[in-house]
């Protein structure tokens, strides 16, 4: 049996017993690590606030057989009290620690970026000094730079000339130029995919001066591409924003992932 600490971003939580959890953390040090908290469930648990999802946690663990046993919790950064209480922040929240669990797919294996990534983006999210939506497509595009699959935002996908392009095609990686652009690639708008560069690299001037079009439009490209990539849906992501004009959203990547599909297949899928 060892003891061992880390600072620890709560991903979710299970019920396991009459009165236990198994909490997934994502740690500073140790990546993605399953730890069971013993009575949290009680009323007179001494920590059971303390392990849940959004919190950021300095945690103290030991080592079992099949799963660790938390024994300390102690509260670094309290960010689900300001995320619970607005919607669209909560949503946009449970997107990104699906993904971050998504992403961390093997335990015990560090990933210091994707779990400065995921602190940065909660308290972002927390501190609602920036859009909801933003931050989550920003984290997004980071998450899937860490991850390998960043889509060509201003270079051609196949044949890397560079830009800017006009089209877009998921399966493809991303921007296309007129010779490379495969059959059913999208045409954003000339504002759209300089936004989402502007997103992946931290230019906030630039990002929060979009139109809302254009950002609705980045969002629905964003998630298509990571979606497809991802090879699986998130759960999570169609409840962010909710709203009639993110229709356009759903629409822009609805039209990726189908433009997509055509470009596989070779038919289109309309007839």
């Amino acid at each position: 049996m060892s003891l061992y600490r880390d600072t620890a971003v709560v991903l979710r939580v299970q019920k396991l017993g009459e009165a236990d959890r198994i909490i997934t953390l994502l740690t500073r040090r140790y990546g993605k690590v399953r730890g069971v908290a013993k009575g949290v469930r009680r009323t007179t648990s001494r920590f059971g606030a303390r392990v849940e999802p959004f919190c950021h946690v300095d945690v103290q663990l030991y080592t079992g057989r099949t799963l660790d046993v938390i024994t300390q919790v102690q509260t670094v950064d309290a960010f689900g009290v300001q995320i619970v209480e607005d919607y669209q922040r909560y949503t946009a929240a449970c997107a990104v620690l699906e993904t971050v669990d998504r992403l961390a797919a093997e335990e015990g294996e560090p990933v210091l970026r994707l779990y400065l990534l995921a602190v940065g983006a909660l308290r972002a999210l927390s501190g609602r000094d920036r859009d909801s939506s933003q931050v989550l497509d920003a984290f997004l595009l980071r998450a899937m730079s860490f991850a390998g699959w960043a889509p060509a935002l201003t270079e051609c996908a196949r044949c890397g000339q560079a830009g800017p392009h006009a089209a877009f095609n998921v399966q493809a990686g991303g921007a296309v130029c007129a010779t490379c652009r495969p059959a059913g690639s999208v045409r954003p708008s000339s504002s759209t995919l300089p936004l989402m560069e502007a997103l992946l690299h931290g230019d906030w001037d630039a990002a929060e001066a979009a139109a809302n079009p254009v950002r609705r439009e980045a969002s629905g490209l964003i998630a298509a591409h990571l979606q497809w990539y991802m090879e699986r849906q998130l759960r999570s992501l169609p409840l962010v924003e909710r709203t009639v004009p993110e229709l356009i959203r759903e629409r822009a990547a609805e039209a990726a992932l189908v433009g997509a599909a055509e470009a596989e297949s070779g038919q289109p899928l309309n007839g």
